[in-house]
């Protein structure tokens, strides 16, 4: 409604009969109001369409009704990386319900990534934020713990949080590709890895190293930004070189699904000369010729039980650790037995 004829508390209390306190009580849940005087106040409230004013609500109880989500990576690679807008719709799935307005920004990780989260610590734009991609000794949660910002953390940190964390193990899911192609008989693979600087990278490189030398496999990791473009890069990397690889695990599906079109435009069948696994099992993966075999994991999932967990920080409930079902693998067209020239 036009803000000049939308229904306020003192038109509730007039078609009620009571007092205006009486109504913010009873509106609020409050005790102190007979039952039959709370029906009359809520049954008068939904006749004439009130809705609660989020910014007078925000005035009288402290809170913004927001949360953040600070992505420090390029806009390029947010861009190209399925990932996030699948967990944002997870977050979506629970702020939507619960009445919260999700503050999204991007800053380059550092100087400008701490101004970001200062920023929304003086303003007051948010009642907590959401971890992403952390980091070896990452900065971030000493400087959420000075600015006094509830936080969840996306994965366990290596250093001390007093934040809430929701994981699930990436290594599974490495090694069980690693896993699945040393069934196949590949003897040489390779890992396009992302940033090691990052945690969930870091682990994902560091359990496809143990996979491959406890199958006794030849083994090479290429580290990359996570973008496609990357990924192609290291693609063509390991493909010049003498021993290249029978097979090839990838860190994220943007990237096999780019690496994928580097062997074909080089003449080289997709499983016939040279398998590809993915990892996160999105759509596009699974529309490519041939299908992406990848690594499944929920993010949908993973974004709603992050809402759900922050909105029990802010709500003042002890930080908890929760740990996601582990991920699975989708086995596809895209992995077969390597060539039999290759040893």
């Amino acid at each position: 409604m036009p803000p000049q004829t939308r229904p306020t508390i003192a038109d509730v209390a007039r078609a009620a009969g009571v007092s205006k306190g009486l109504v913010s009580f009873a509106l609020n849940d409050r005790p102190g109001v007979a039952p039959d005087t709370r029906a009359r106040i809520l049954a008068a409230a939904a006749e004439l369409g009130w809705t609660p004013s989020l910014s007078a609500r925000s005035l009288s109880v402290g809170r913004a009704f927001a949360c953040g989500l600070v992505i420090g990576r390029s806009p390029d690679v947010i861009a190209a990386d399925p990932f996030f807008p699948t967990f944002i719709a997870g977050l979506e799935d629970e702020f939507s319900v619960t009445g919260q307005a999700l503050v999204l920004a991007v800053a380059t990780p550092g100087r400008k990534e701490a101004e970001t989260y200062r920023a929304l610590a003086t303003d007051r734009r948010v009642d907590g934020v959401i971890l992403t991609d952390i980091r070896v000794d990452d900065p971030r949660i000493p400087l959420l713990q000075e600015l006094g910002i509830p936080a969840v953390t996306l994965g366990v940190p290596d250093v001390a949080s007093p934040f809430a964390a929701v994981s699930a193990d990436d290594g599974v899911g490495i090694r069980l590709a690693v896993d699945h192609l040393a069934t196949l008989g590949h003897r040489r693979v390779a890992h396009v890895a992302g940033p090691d600087a990052m945690l969930h990278a870091r682990r994902r490189s560091e359990s496809f190293q143990a996979a491959a030398d406890a199958a006794g496999l030849r083994s090479r990791i290429v580290e990359t930004d996570f973008s496609a473009a990357d990924g192609a890069r290291a693609t063509a990397a390991l493909l010049d070189a003498a021993d290249s690889p029978t097979a090839i695990v990838y860190s994220n599906d943007g990237m096999a699904v780019a690496g994928m079109a580097v062997a074909q435009q080089r003449g080289i069948r997709v499983p016939e000369d040279l398998s590809i696994t993915g990892f996160d099992d999105t759509e596009i993966g699974r529309w490519v010729h041939p299908a992406l075999t990848s690594v499944t994991t929920d993010a949908r999932g993973w974004g709603l039980v992050a809402a759900r967990t922050l909105l029990r920080a802010i709500a003042g409930e002890p930080p908890a650790r929760i740990a996601l079902a582990d991920p699975t693998l989708a086995v596809r067209g895209s992995t077969a037995p390597p060539p039999l020239a290759a040893d």
